[in-house]
């Protein structure tokens, strides 16, 4: 019979051999595919992933780890700098550690981030989107068309809960000169990973009634500059730049 090993100290081996391997701590480049905070430890479960240039394919994943101790003060952080909440889609550049368990396999425990590396990555995707749509000579179509000096006739894309939207309607019932205006609202999120989809839809619903408006309102209001991410969508610019009545925001 040949000489064996268990598969406990063949983990064990290559546990002391990544521990020697790499002794220090190191500053990774990665994507968030998956993002969990554990309930009741507080803990966060990270799947990170390097794509091809292309973006199509993945070319390398390993999965992370922010103690609760740790994401404290890395989270809140990160977020009051960039603007944005930590989480899928996101690249960053973290500081982690090198970790094998015998059971669990290879992983990063992450110590650190650099939200600055976050921000200038936010600021290329939005400067490639408007790059894109220069590119393609629709940048500034919704701009061109004509908008009525007083637009009586608008529709609305907003939350029927959003302040913003319940003062948008108080000012125009309100205005100084007594104008008359026909507002519709067409419902819509505002925020979240379903807001870009929702907001295409509600113009879609708009544009079977194109002839009873002068203009499109989208209106937002307040909040945080990470609720107001969603905006930053090719998809979105792109049906705002092809819509036939000209189209603003606020």
């Amino acid at each position: 019979m040949e000489k064996f090993i268990t598969l406990f100290d063949l983990n064990q081996k290559i546990g002391e051999s990544i521990k020697s391997s790499f002794p220090v701590s190191f500053w990774v480049l990665a994507e968030i595919s998956e993002l969990k905070i554990h309930y009741n430890s507080g803990h966060c479960y990270l799947e990170l992933i390097e794509k091809d240039p292309e973006g199509e394919q993945i070319k390398a994943r390993a999965r992370a780890t922010i103690w609760s101790y740790t994401l404290r003060m890395l989270k809140p952080y990160f977020e009051t700098t960039t603007g944005r909440e930590l989480g899928v889609g996101l690249k960053i550049l973290v500081k982690a550690n090198v970790e094998f368990h015998e059971v669990y396999g290879y992983s990063l425990n992450i110590i650190d981030i650099d939200p600055s590396y976050t921000l200038g990555e936010l600021a290329r995707k939005r400067q490639e989107i408007i790059k894109r749509l220069e590119t393609e000579g629709v940048f500034n179509m919704n701009k061109e068309i004509h908008l009525p000096p007083v637009p009586q006739k608008i529709a609305i894309i907003s939350s029927q809960t959003a302040a913003g939207y319940k003062d948008f309607v108080h000012q125009i019932e309100h205005n100084a000169y007594r104008y008359k205006f026909y507002l519709k609202l067409f419902p819509a999120l505002m925020q979240g990973a379903e807001a870009e989809k929702s907001i295409i839809d509600a113009l879609e619903r708009i544009y079977l009634h194109e002839k009873n408006f002068d203009a499109v309102a989208i209106i937002r209001g307040g909040g945080s500059q990470a609720d107001l991410s969603c905006f930053d969508s090719y998809w979105l610019a792109y049906h705002i730049t092809q819509f036939p009545l000209p189209v603003v925001t606020g």
